[in-house]
């Protein structure tokens, strides 16, 4: 069953049902005092409960942070935090946004009325989609809708052939009845998908122009235009998206740029896409599909900037918040994109977007006994209401945070000390689901629970890494989000990764990420021939063709021709394959030798097998549209004395590989100096996450504030 369409409002960016009760914190750290002349860069990350600021000093590289809970109007939220943070919108000079609002959009299906127009006989594709099911085994789970029911697909006369050859023109009589009845029912978005128009686009857009024609004021996106690509289900989905989005993104956008202006700021508000860089309110308009990823790709984002300041080209991304961990692998410095990817089963967007492994571990996750008496933990979770146990809002099952508490890796009070934690209460919730029914005593049982969490995630990486044929031991861990550092040394442990990396700021590293970004347009076009048969003057002259496109959507975001730059790449498969990999090349390609041997490497490394011999072809290319920002960069401290300060105080904390609880130091963060050494056990508290250093581990800081650990193998 479909949502009945409606007009758009800010308030489906955000799951009211999870809004916090602590409507009046605000948490502040190091402010930042600019003076005249001086100006900062400000990302901002909207989430379900928090909204964070991340706010970078140009001159000092200082950075501070800044918390508030989100609102019903995300854009009242975001200037909260901004002025949470002690800043003045007319001494940003940048401001970056990632944003839950497109992804919350598609979910709850709150987005302006929108029809389809396609082929006839081709009404129902999005619907019966390619037949697969997210739970292969679960006939009697329910799919999610398409995003447009059947009543608001509409169909034309008109063919077009595989070769692009035009069989049938679109009827005009038919198409100027659907205008009248678009024109009728009060519709101003309007998606053209037609069957092959990928190859041949004359007939979507006669039909768009017949539209317009009709009815002047009318947007409607075109598939060739949003994704010329072969596979009907894929690019109608897409354009779909696309469609139902754009007035939703552009309208906040739009507003969130004049709300600002209108406060002192002078530049562009510029959105965080999947595919890990940024486009303005303008792009978004155009694009809005693309804003369905921005959350997750800026903790990826941030996570490469981090370890790459620790020295480290090879990471992996451990984002671990209240309700889920997003895990995403880097290699070589590059992060890795896919074109497979959907917002839920069934409904793939293509635009390329970071490739980030989503899994149900947070905080908040609920430990629970399953029908086979087998202990499990999430996907299920406690949210922000009624929230943990301990949190005394009305929760009755044990979370992670309820065993961390309890255990003593987590003190009583989080926040700076506006949320107090009850530790009896965790207790019992812990007790009573899974001490009892498993014969376990309390700590125990709360260490299963962790151990059970643990495993989740670490299977997870294993999906991000192995799976794609790299080995853990290689990388870094970038252990981030509120409750990342509370496992990341116990997750290193399992996976045999030898270091573990915690930003400065781990609870809104993803804000971070923001600033790190350029203005991206990813452009792509069907293009198959036999790698051995290609007529490169023909492969560089669409390469050109795509790279103006691209010097134009630039040039439309104001973008100074200096600050362009362009790659080019071509995705090969072996002949009678229709899975691809994309493989970067040269400006202007004399051969595709270079380009077919790193295809078999890459062929190899992620599939486990490759064939030289075999004929390669070319199944589609792409060209990268980049407009240079000038990057955020972090202040570089000296190096002090190995002595860290005192600690602030002690507490019994149990660990994984001890015994009995050991009488722990609790450092603040904040005391610690660049150059300082932690000797485990000890547990260092700060204002947006707790970091845990077993026995035998030592956490040193660097010239950065970066806290790096080292993990000693066992044998």
């Amino acid at each position: 069953m479909c949502l009945p369409a409606r007009a758009p409002s800010r308030q489906d960016a955000v799951d009211v049902r999870r809004r916090p009760r602590l409507d009046h914190v605000k948490i502040r750290r190091n402010r930042m005092n600019t003076s005249a002349g001086q100006s900062v860069r400000v990302a901002c990350d909207v989430g379900g409960t928090f909204t964070d600021v991340c706010v970078l000093n140009e001159d000092s590289g200082e950075i501070h942070v800044a918390k508030t809970p989100t609102t019903v109007d995300p854009i009242d939220g975001v200037l909260n935090g901004i002025d949470a943070a002690d800043v003045a919108l007319n001494d940003i000079a940048l401001f970056s946004h990632g944003t839950t609002l497109a992804t919350n959009a598609l979910i709850t299906r709150r987005f302006p009325p929108a029809l389809m127009v396609t082929t006839k006989g081709f009404r129902d594709v999005i619907e019966i989609r390619r037949g697969t099911r997210d739970d292969l085994w679960d006939t009697y789970k329910e799919m999610a809708p398409p995003y447009l029911a059947r009543r608001d697909r509409l169909s034309v006369s008109e063919r077009v052939d595989y070769a692009g050859k035009v069989i049938e023109e679109v009827d005009e009589k038919e198409a100027r009845e659907l205008a009248r009845i678009i024109k009728k029912r009060n519709i101003t978005n309007v998606a053209i998908c037609f069957v092959n128009s990928f190859v041949n686009s004359k007939n979507e857009e006669k039909m768009r122009d017949i539209l317009l024609e009709e009815i002047p004021n009318i947007k409607v996106s075109l598939s060739s235009e949003i994704m010329p690509e072969i596979f009907e289900h894929e690019r109608f989905n897409t354009t779909v998206a696309n469609t139902v989005l754009s007035p939703v993104a552009g309208d906040y956008g739009a507003e969130l740029e004049g709300r600002m202006k209108t406060g002192g700021y002078k530049g562009e508000v510029l959105l965080l896409h999947s595919g890990g860089g940024v486009m303005t309110a303008k792009g978004a308009t155009q694009f809005a599909a693309r804003l369905a990823a921005s959350g997750i790709a800026a903790g990826a984002i941030a996570s490469r900037f981090i370890a790459e300041l620790a020295g480290y080209k090879n990471s992996i991304s451990l984002d671990m918040g209240g309700t889920s961990t997003d895990i995403s692998l880097c290699s070589d410095g590059e992060l890795h994109i896919t074109n497979d990817w959907h917002v839920e089963y069934g409904y793939p967007i293509r635009f390329p977007s970071i490739e980030v492994l989503t899994i149900g571990a947070g905080g908040g996750s609920l430990a629970w006994r399953d029908a086979a008496g087998a202990l499990r933990n999430g996907p299920q979770s406690a949210g922000s209401e009624p929230g943990p146990v301990c949190y005394d809002r009305g929760g009755t099952e044990p979370t992670n945070c309820d065993a961390n508490v309890y255990l003593g890796r987590l003190g009583r009070k989080l926040a700076g000390g506006r949320v107090e934690l009850n530790v009896d209460l965790a207790e019992k919730a812990i007790e009573r689901v899974i001490g009892q029914p498993f014969g376990l005593t309390n700590e125990d049982a709360a260490l299963a629970i962790l151990k059970v969490a643990n495993a989740n995630m670490a299977d997870a990486v294993r999906l991000v890494s192995l799976r794609k044929g790299y080995d853990p031991r290689d990388f870094a861990l970038v252990a981030f989000g509120g409750a990342g550092a509370l496992h990341g040394v116990a997750l290193a442990r399992d996976l045999h990764i030898p270091v573990v990396l915690v930003p400065p700021n781990p609870g809104v590293t993803s804000a971070l990420g923001c600033l790190l970004v350029d203005i991206t347009h990813d452009l792509t076009q069907m293009y198959v021939a036999k790698v051995d048969g290609a007529d490169l003057g023909d492969l560089n002259a669409k390469f050109r063709a795509m790279e103006e496109e691209g010097r134009e959507r630039l040039a439309h975001e104001d973008i100074a021709p200096d600050r362009m730059m362009f790659e080019r790449f071509i995705d090969m498969r072996y002949l009678g394959q229709w899975r691809s990999m994309s493989i970067p090349v040269e400006s202007d390609i004399s051969d595709l030798k270079e380009a077919v041997r790193k295809f078999h490497q890459e062929h190899g490394r992620e599939h486990n097998y490759s064939r030289p011999d075999a004929p390669v072809e070319i199944c589609r290319i792409q060209v990268r549209a980049t407009g240079l920002n000038r990057k955020a960069e972090l202040a570089k401290h000296p190096l002090g004395p190995k002595e860290p300060p005192a600690p602030i105080g002690t507490r019994p904390v149990r660990f994984d590989e001890e015994e009995q609880r050991i009488e722990t130091p609790i450092y603040d963060r904040a005391s610690l100096h660049a150059g300082a050494q932690v000797q485990g056990p000890a547990v260092i508290e700060q204002l947006d996450s707790t970091i845990v250093v077993p026995p035998g581990i030592t956490a040193e800081v660097d010239q950065y504030l970066i806290i790096k650990m080292q993990v000693p193998q066992r044998s």
